[in-house]
């Protein structure tokens, strides 16, 4: 089971889709080693929701990047999937997306749901340590708020005690 404040469960070698490069890539947890990483799991290629996410986190990259953070996707579509819809349909992502085909990662994140054979809403951020500090599962009719990852992102990476609503720049509770 996924715990916070314990140690991201990992993968390696992954196949994954990534714009800019032959379109294929291999994926390890390991690479991220030393960021922080926004690690987002969505339902299907091809459909409704979901391209709405993907374009959203490409949209606020740069503030990402900003905060020494790498985004990262996964269905379990394949590469071959994700390069066809992302070609066509989703030009501007240029982050990796995994294929996780046999559902291994998706159960260890505690995503899958084997009765449609695909992976929730998750959204998990590890930090360069890889521990899991956040972590929020959602109905697949729901589409996340990419804002709202990178406001607890800021808040994780402030090291205090943020209340409820908190943003930069405001009064915190104190060292965490």
């Amino acid at each position: 089971m996924l715990r916070i404040s314990q140690p991201a469960p990992p993968f390696s070698n992954i196949p994954a889709y990534k714009k800019n490069t032959d379109g294929f890539t291999k994926i390890s947890l390991s690479d991220y080693t030393g960021k922080w990483l926004v690690f987002f799991f969505y339902p299907r290629d091809f459909t409704f929701i979901c391209p709405t996410e993907l374009k959203g986190f490409s949209t606020h990259r740069s503030e990402f990047t900003a905060l020494n953070a790498e985004i990262l996707a996964a269905s379990t579509d394949s590469e071959w999937s994700h390069k066809n819809w992302f070609e066509r349909d989703l030009p501007d992502v240029d982050y990796p997306i995994l294929a996780d085909n046999t559902h291994a990662i998706s159960e260890a994140y505690d995503v899958y749901n084997p009765t449609d054979g695909l992976a929730e809403r998750g959204t998990f951020i590890i930090d360069p340590t890889g521990l899991v500090r956040y972590a929020l599962v959602s109905s697949g009719s729901v589409g996340r708020s990419v804002s709202e990852t990178i406001r607890v992102l800021k808040a994780l990476q402030s090291g205090e005690l943020c209340p409820v609503e908190w943003n930069t720049g405001e009064k915190t509770l104190g060292k965490a």
